[in-house]
């Protein structure tokens, strides 16, 4: 928003929705100066937070209350079309929808989205991880277009499997790499030199949003095909699929967890 308002010299608002509620929950309000908030909620839409024991959220917090967003109201859908299950799972009786994002309320009335409720799960050392945020921060890195992070309750360690951002790698290889052929990318993608490069970006990008250890990926696997809707790996709203990409990725993922165990017998 700075960015905008700084090369338009125009008004720059933030609003907040979902498909689900036809697009508008919340919108800030044009002669608000201040930023990282998505502005109070509409007229037609109810909003609370519930509680979330497990990232340490609650609705109770001080002095900004925090929770899952819910909302509810003639705007708010009926159901999910011949899903039962998922409608049942974020729709409930009394016409609250759970979003799963994070939000909290501020001092001035409005909504902050803060983090993502959904695709959470708990490593076997007991920390509790959230997906979606750290492949929010690991696609930071110029090198990577694509990021899947998994993890589990079997295991102390995250792996995951990337899509290279091949326009910038071949940029690399033609100046680092000349050995490498920049136009074979299946070729590419089974280099120990694009591995340490991408590795070594995510240490960078881990450093600047300041994670923990365990939120960091120990191995990966890289993989020259994106993930896309074509594929299944996609939904129409370009969001990842994740029981696919565990589906598709298993025999992987079962790889790169013996890989590193067997060269850190510690883990």
């Amino acid at each position: 928003a700075e960015f905008l308002i700084a090369c338009f010299c125009c008004p720059v608002v933030q609003g907040y929705g979902l498909t689900e509620n036809v697009g508008g929950a919340c919108v800030a309000y044009p002669e608000d100066p201040l930023i990282g908030h998505v502005g109070p909620p509409l007229a037609c839409t109810e909003v609370k937070l519930v509680d979330v024991p497990e990232m340490n959220y609650f609705s109770t917090d001080k002095p900004h209350p925090r929770g899952e967003v819910c909302l509810r109201g003639y705007n708010v859908f009926k159901g999910y079309y011949k899903d039962p299950e998922k409608t049942a799972e974020d729709l409930k009786p009394d016409g609250w929808f759970h979003t799963g994002d994070i939000g909290r309320w501020n001092e001035h009335g409005t909504l902050s989205i803060v983090d993502r409720k959904k695709n959470i799960f708990k490593l076997s050392q007991g920390e509790y991880v959230a997906a979606e945020y750290l492949e929010a921060i690991f696609v930071r890195s110029p090198l990577a277009a694509q990021v899947f992070v998994y993890g589990d309750s079997l295991n102390s360690f995250l792996v995951g499997v990337v899509v290279p951002d091949f326009e910038v790698v071949e940029k690399l290889i033609s100046h680092k790499y000349s050995h490498l052929n920049k136009s074979d990318q299946k070729a590419l993608v089974q280099s120990k030199e694009l591995y340490k490069e991408i590795m070594d970006s995510f240490d960078a990008c881990a450093k600047e949003a300041n994670l923990q250890g365990f939120e960091k990926m120990k191995h990966i696997h890289l993989e020259h095909e994106p993930f896309s809707e074509e594929n299944n790996l996609l939904t129409p709203s370009f969001k990842p699929r994740r029981p696919q990409l565990k589906e598709r990725y298993q025999e992987t993922i079962a790889r790169l967890y013996e890989e590193f165990k067997r060269d850190h017998p510690e883990m």
